[in-house]
């Protein structure tokens, strides 16, 4: 059949399985969107306020279903407002297909209104991106980002359409839904390798992060960790890969981690890594971190292997399946002292908990908890929120929790929980702060006009707290531009201009109460929840440090 380059663009994202996309329209992809609308029946597009929203909507989509994200935008500044959200996927490693228009190719080079070269922009971020330079090419160009898009490790693609390629017509042969490309477990020798050392250690701890997640491996993680007696922790991307109350789960380590999983790996003779990146926020002072602990790592990118902690052996392969077969090779065996030491710290743990009784954050949170059911995506923002948020929510299945983790970045979160919310067809929920909040409020207007169900719980303390807690603990307390009060917002009046319900609690009682009102709402409802300026997230490390420094209390 004979179809011009934008029906091509739309047909081809159907046959790849994009029955919802997110985005917002411009005269360089009116015919875009002229092609969605006839084509309505058969494809979803959610008109965001910003591209930004679009992108990150796009994101939540994907990191809740696993399936390729999609967004689209206009040239010039529409596509350029994609790039905080392209670069967040990137870093996370979330499949997504950002689709932009240009201006026509006799007019590229010019500096035409609205003309930019965002495949320039976006080479650094972008797994790939394509320039369609001539409509013949454009629908193996979207089969082709859709695949690498999913493959290996996943990340953002982006393909840029000038106006003319979307007119013009051509022959179009429908085609299938496009796999990811095959992947296999890590060889044979680097696996007997690691099962040796495994069967050499006493203190084993399994940390795994999003690459987990990716390949499906929580079955044989939990087989590995029951058959070696190991406790397990994980990075913030991997957050929901196994429930949260399941007795060998640490929680999340780290900079703001949990205390038993942080000391659980800083204590362990062997760290078994499963899909992370061992950034700065996991391993603090690099020249402190694992000395003299051997590391097995595997993830299916190769060059994340010894990238920033020396590795002791790098299998390069698929986890699901490389733990298959390092399965056959490890010997079962309790580790009765090792567990007792794991007790230990889960007791010490418990000491340093926050129990006070009143408005705290942890509190606050724990009230969210009775109403979570096992499916609810839950998408945060980044501050001290997110922390308190990775420490404290529970989350049974998996990718449910659905947060910035490499870019952290503020704004992302009302996106990804209405792109969360169209993908899980769930009722999700926003936790955030008031500093983030201001950054993506506009998307009030998107989940309102779609009546997505969502709760917003906005845990507002009238400060930048992260960035103020640092400048109370090392910059002598001077709160240079951290204080918000000045702004006198009145959330619950604004979430009402816009269209949605909302109140202020004070109290744990109003919370609970405020809880069950917006969890039987059918549309999006805003909770301000008021907490304390000089709330602390904690444990912590202090820049330059390592576990043996860890603040678990104010005044440590």
């Amino acid at each position: 059949m004979i179809l011009s380059g934008s029906d091509i663009l739309v047909k081809v994202l159907i046959e790849q399985g994009a029955k919802t996309v997110f985005g917002y329209p411009g005269g360089q992809v009116i015919n875009i969107y002229d092609s969605l609308y006839k084509f309505q029946d058969e494809i979803n597009h959610v008109l965001t306020a910003h591209e930004q929203g679009a992108v990150h909507a796009a994101d939540g989509f994907a990191r809740s279903t696993g399936e390729v994200g999609v967004c689209i935008a206009t040239s010039g500044p529409g596509a350029t407002n994609l790039v905080t959200g392209i670069a967040t996927a990137y870093l996370d490693s979330i499949p997504l297909v950002a689709i932009t228009g240009n201006v026509p190719t006799t007019q590229i080079g010019t500096d035409s209104f609205q003309e930019i070269d965002i495949t320039g922009v976006t080479l650094p971020i972008t797994k790939h991106n394509y320039f369609v330079g001539s409509v013949e090419e454009l629908a193996d160009t979207i089969r082709e980002a859709f695949r690498l898009a999913k493959s290996g490790r996943p990340g953002p693609v982006l393909i840029d359409i000038p106006k003319d390629v979307q007119v013009k017509k051509c022959e179009f042969t429908e085609s299938t839904k496009v796999d990811a490309e095959p992947t296999k477990a890590a060889k044979d020798i680097r696996i007997q390798e690691a099962a040796a050392l495994i069967n050499a250690s006493r203190r084993p701890f399994i940390y795994f992060g999003g690459g987990m997640l990716v390949s499906a491996a929580q079955k044989e993680m939990l087989e590995l960790a029951d058959k070696i007696d190991a406790p397990i922790g994980c990075s913030l991307m991997g957050l929901s890969g196994i429930p949260t109350e399941h007795p060998r789960f640490l929680g999340m380590q780290g900079m703001h981690g949990h205390y038993a999983s942080s000391m659980g790996m800083h204590h362990s003779d062997l760290i078994i890594s499963l899909g992370v990146r061992f950034n700065d926020r996991v391993t603090g002072n690099r020249a402190k971190f694992a000395v003299g602990t051997p590391i097995i790592h595997i993830d299916i990118d190769g060059s994340e292997l010894s990238k920033t902690v020396n590795t002791t052996v790098g299998l390069r392969g698929n986890i699901k399946e490389t733990l298959e077969k390092l399965l056959t090779l490890v010997n079962e065996d309790k580790k009765d002292e090792w567990q007792a030491k794991i007790s230990q710290f889960k007791a010490e743990e418990v000491e340093y908990q926050d129990n006070r009784d009143g408005m705290t954050p942890r509190n606050a949170l724990l009230t969210l908890n009775k109403y979570l059911g096992p499916n609810t995506p839950v998408a945060t923002d980044v501050g001290q929120h997110q922390m308190w948020a990775a420490q404290t929510v529970k989350l049974v299945n998996p990718r449910r929790f659905i947060s910035s983790g490499g870019l952290g970045t503020m704004g992302f979160g009302m996106g990804a929980a209405i792109g969360a919310s169209y993908g899980t067809g769930e009722k999700s929920v926003l936790i955030t702060g008031d500093g983030s909040f201001g950054m993506c409020l506009n998307e009030m207007a998107t989940a309102v006009s779609h009546n997505v169900p969502m709760v917003i719980l906005l845990l507002n303390n009238g400060v930048l707290g992260m960035v103020r807690q640092w400048q109370t603990l090392f910059f002598d307390k001077h709160y240079s531009n951290t204080v918000l009060d000045a702004r006198k917002t009145d959330f619950v009046a604004l979430s009402k201009a816009f269209g949605a319900d909302g109140q202020l609690v004070t109290t744990v009682e109003e919370l609970d109460a405020a809880l069950d009102k917006a969890f039987k709402a059918a549309g999006p409802y805003l909770i301000d929840c008021r907490i304390d300026r000089d709330e602390f997230v904690l444990p912590m490390l202090p820049p330059g440090g390592s576990m043996d420094d860890i603040i678990v209390k104010v005044g440590d």
